[in-house]
């Protein structure tokens, strides 16, 4: 398939539907309204259903519904959309449903506003509702990157029977670059699932509950879902631009505070300064042996995001015995310019 220029949402959407999805649950709420809206417009062109509910609660529980017939299904939605899915998410995680998930983040707390952020890595990456579960939490960088994802998102979940969240932001939904989708596949081509709830004809039948009163048998499952969490940690995944020995600051960063930490790095060079970035691309499974590697090059650290400080937590408990760990962030919807965090890099260099 050429190149195609797109919005970061649509190229999400046409990212699921290469993976063979033909079913979305969802409401609106901005900024990631164009995953709904070219869902509703592609989904009955291959086949698919689209489904607007009444509500966020009612798409988490569609979904799962769809994913115990074992079909391949997901939902959007911005920050205060994924926190009324959270009882359903950990009823999905307990039931080990593989589902997927698109946050596109918005300010906040509370309603907050519909400028990008990054303050829901606490959500994500701690669990968000109720219980002992994980998800898999994989962040982009690039619209081209969050297609990719997307992919890969799906059959994660399918491997580990577990929800995998895209982590993005309203600049990554809303940015328009070139996609190329590498990849299609139907959904009659998918390998059969057989767990699923299609019926119990010439079989036992299967039973999808996340219940057990039983407290010695829900003890077994939480420590059985802690054995699949291990196994989760092979897909751990980062990037790095222009580290290596005798780095003077290394930026940790994710999604679009990345892109704005290269261009930085690029205006700082020239000046002598050694500056390099290390990117997470997972955010659970947190990259941390990479990081530690990448910190014992560089002199300081310095983590940037659009929060008061959420990843900045995990960089520290990580390497803080290590280097010293400086952090800069903005928030509510404010945007960081390349020239401002290069302004702070160098004040740091200056001590």
């Amino acid at each position: 398939m050429a190149k195609k220029l797109m919005k970061g949402c649509e190229a999400i959407g046409e990212a699921a539907i290469q993976a063979g999805c033909r079913l979305f649950f969802g409401y609106p709420i901005t900024p990631q309204n164009e995953i709904p809206e070219y869902m509703s417009a592609r989904l009955p062109q291959v086949g698919g259903t689209f489904v607007q509910a009444e509500s966020e609660v009612a798409a988490i529980n569609m979904l799962y519904g769809a994913a115990g017939a074992g079909c391949r299904a997901f939902t959007s939605s911005s920050s205060p959309g994924i926190s009324l899915m959270m009882e359903g998410i950990s009823y999905i995680a307990g039931a080990e449903l593989p589902v997927v998930l698109v946050n596109i983040m918005r300010g906040g707390p509370g309603l907050g506003g519909i400028l990008p952020s990054q303050s829901d890595y606490f959500q994500a990456t701690k669990g968000g509702g109720h219980g002992d579960y994980r998800l898999l939490v994989l962040a982009p960088s690039t619209v081209q990157e969050a297609a990719d994802l997307m992919i890969d998102a799906f059959d994660m979940a399918d491997q580990y029977r577990n929800p995998v969240m895209i982590l993005g932001d309203g600049l990554i939904g809303q940015m328009m670059e070139p996609v190329e989708f590498k990849r299609g596949i139907k959904p009659e081509d998918l390998p059969h699932k057989s767990w699923a709830t299609t019926g119990a004809k010439g079989r036992k039948p299967n039973i999808i509950n996340s219940l057990h009163l039983n407290p010695e048998e829900l003890e077994r499952h939480n420590w059985d879902l802690y054995k699949k969490y291990q196994q989760m940690q092979k897909e751990v995944r980062h990037d790095t631009y222009n580290t290596g020995e005798n780095v003077d600051v290394l930026i940790v960063a994710y999604g679009t505070v990345a892109r704005i930490a290269r261009t930085a790095i690029d205006s700082l060079t020239p000046k002598g300064h050694k500056v390099g970035l290390f990117r997470p691309i997972t955010l659970y499974p947190f990259p941390s042996e990479a990081l530690i590697a990448a910190a014992q090059k560089a002199k300081k650290v310095l983590v940037a995001e659009l929060s008061t400080g959420q990843m900045v937590e995990d960089v520290r408990s990580h390497i803080a015995h290590l280097r010293p760990v400086d952090f800069y962030g903005r928030a509510g919807g404010m945007v960081m310019g390349a020239e401002e965090l290069a302004d702070r890099v160098e004040k740091l260099i200056a001590g």
